[in-house]
């Protein structure tokens, strides 16, 4: 069975990464690392695996997949061995959180569509937070890139209203900024388009839009048309 398969691919796969964290017989830079060190290789693997979804490459999907996977289970290598927790309470974490989310699978309750399904997670989500007295309120990572922090800051504090004519009057302070000659004027540009940035991911929130996934399309749009220029002109 494919599940057995996976069951013991993945046992092995841990006991690789107990192999290279065992002090003396195992890896010198794996036993150097901490939770620190490896932030940058679980952010640059998450890219790795939006490039490969974005190119429909299946083969280095399955590749990036996998060290995602590495990072998951390293970080709770480390976690382990300075005895805080270990992976199969990682496993068995978030196989409880779908199960509780999901009632609609596996328990008894009916939903009729995709939008049931979310508001149900939404609800059960706020009672879990609710009974959780470490964090009185929700808190948006500041590791998250600038433009889904602003997103999701507005999802979790929805006063920013997310309409045009907020976007409007933050690009109005910017051709205001613009025109100014004055001693500072650098630092109230960047306010300026920081805000109307900000203004803009409201906006696609708004509309269900995701700001992040939208500003990188036109990027790639940006570097097919520059490489089209670029061929024609040679």
């Amino acid at each position: 069975m494919e599940l057995d398969e996976a069951a013991r691919e993945f046992q092995e796969f841990v006991s690789v990464i107990q192999a290279l964290r065992t002090p003396v017989t195992g890896c010198p830079w794996d036993l150097e690392q901490d939770h620190r060190t490896l932030r940058r290789y679980l952010i640059e693997e998450a890219y790795e695996v939006l490039d490969a979804i974005e190119r429909a490459d299946d083969a280095a999907l399955q590749e990036e997949l996998g060290d995602v996977l590495l990072q998951v289970v390293l970080h709770a290598q480390v976690a382990a061995d300075r005895s805080a927790f270990a992976i199969p309470a990682v496993v068995r974490g978030i196989k409880e959180k779908m199960i509780r989310r999901h009632p609609h699978v596996f328990g008894d309750v009916r939903v009729a569509s995709s939008d049931e399904v979310k508001q149900h997670w939404e609800r059960i989500k706020a009672t879990e937070k609710a009974g959780q007295a470490v964090e009185k309120s929700p808190r948006v990572p500041e590791s998250l890139p600038a433009l889904l922090r602003a997103q999701k800051l507005g999802e979790v504090a929805p006063q920013p209203s997310g309409d045009l004519p907020g976007v409007r009057e933050a690009f109005a302070a910017l051709e205001v900024a613009l025109r100014d000659t004055h001693e500072g004027t650098q630092a109230r540009l960047e306010w300026c388009i920081g805000e109307l940035f900000f203004a803009l991911a409201q906006l696609a929130r708004q509309h269900g839009v995701d700001a992040e996934a939208s500003l990188r399309a036109a990027n790639q749009r940006f570097e097919r048309t520059a490489s089209a220029t670029h061929e024609s002109s040679s």
